[in-house]
């Protein structure tokens, strides 16, 4: 395994020292190193990949240096538009070197959300004309991978990436950690919000730990699952496929469980939430300021106003709540409102250590929740 401090000096000696991306499992390690020995300046966590490949090319227009961006390989979708229409040789010829997880390496047991993604990360670098290498396990072998990594992109003038294996590097343990001292966390947050729910109401979860909360919940509570779809992949877009939902399915309250990071990635859905009025549509907030799935790598959730975000973009009516009590008032008036309405609900980071995922197959979650949409 790889050293996170060695292979942070290696990227320094080959004059890499700024780094951007969106977290991810594979990368925590070195994501949390990063996080505690660079500045901010240095070190931006970007609403989503695209915006990373934006401020690397900024970065690189104002210095003539190239940029490091991480991402998990589900990010290299987002990541296309700016890669191709921006850095790559035939347009701007903007060198970046891409660090990026690989999830759902094909023979390596992962989520089904990842298998896809997994088996055409290579294939999609080679499409884009991004040269690559595996990251190699040893530092003395990293070392000569990563100078071809930064020598290419100087000589083509454009990204080129290193993937990395599941385990490629060593442990390292977040030091500069945000500590709240909230009432509750997710999963006792989301208890009580299911609990306010009517039996016959639709529920759409973003990804990561809400969803796997979500089905456990319903396990624990001898409960069916039809009633929830589970967005195991796709981030950040949790509230369109409730808005999608919502307008079609006018009679019925819909409730989108959503993440502040999912939020903030792809926040220009609340403007389209807002403009197309759904009165049925309950959009509630989990914000524990944290990339929590993947390292809990800080947000800036905590730093920017959600409710007054959501009524700018034309939602009803928008709260905050951050205890039992609180929450229990507020679900009350959130079921009553006209919609689009909005309930950020401000929690500690952190799930149980043996919290399952999904037993169903992402086919057969959809096939059952769209019969009790039928129904």
């Amino acid at each position: 395994m790889i050293n996170c401090k060695e292979f942070y000096k290696l990227l320094v000696k080959n004059r890499i020292d700024f780094f951007t991306g969106v977290p991810d499992s594979l990368l925590r390690d070195f994501n949390a190193y990063i996080m505690d020995n660079v500045s901010e300046i240095r070190h931006i966590i970007a609403a989503n990949e695209g915006g990373a490949i934006a401020l690397a090319s900024g970065y690189h227009l104002a210095t003539g240096r190239i940029g490091l961006v991480y991402m998990q390989n589900s990010g290299q979708g987002n990541a296309v538009n700016p890669l191709i229409s921006l850095a790559d040789p035939d347009v701007y010829s903007i060198p970046i070197l891409l660090l990026i997880g690989w999830r759902g390496e094909p023979g390596v047991k992962d989520e089904p959300q990842h298998v896809k993604q997994g088996k055409i990360t290579l294939s999609l670098l080679e499409t884009l004309d991004i040269p690559y290498k595996i990251l190699p396990d040893a530092i003395e072998n990293a070392k000569s991978t990563l100078e071809w990594a930064v020598n290419s992109a100087i000589e083509r003038k454009g990204p080129t990436a290193l993937v990395v294996r599941k385990g490629t590097f060593e442990a390292y343990e977040l030091k500069d950690k945000i500590e709240t001292n909230y009432e509750l966390d997710r999963e006792g947050a989301l208890k009580l919000v299911i609990e306010q729910i009517d039996p016959l109401e639709i529920v759409v979860s973003t990804t990561g730990m809400t969803s796997r909360e979500l089905f456990e919940y319903r396990e624990k509570m001898g409960q069916g699952h039809e009633k929830d779809f589970l967005t195991v992949g796709s981030m950040g877009h949790c509230s369109q496929i409730a808005l999608g939902i919502a307008l079609e399915k006018s009679e019925r309250q819909v409730y989108c469980f959503d993440g502040d990071g999912a939020v903030i990635m792809h926040m220009g859905s609340l403007a389209i939430i807002g403009q197309m009025k759904p009165k049925n549509f309950r959009h509630i907030v989990f914000n524990n300021g944290a990339h929590d799935s993947v390292g809990g790598q800080p947000t800036v959730g905590f730093k920017i106003d959600i409710p007054a975000i959501a009524k700018a973009c034309g939602y009803k009516e928008a709260w905050k709540a951050e205890t039992e009590k609180d929450i229990r008032e507020k679900m009350m008036l959130l079921k009553k409102s006209k919609g689009p309405s909005l309930l950020e609900i401000l929690i500690n980071k952190g799930a149980r250590n043996d919290l399952g995922r999904p037993t169903t197959t992402p086919i057969q979650n959809k096939e059952s929740f769209m019969k009790f949409l039928r129904d």
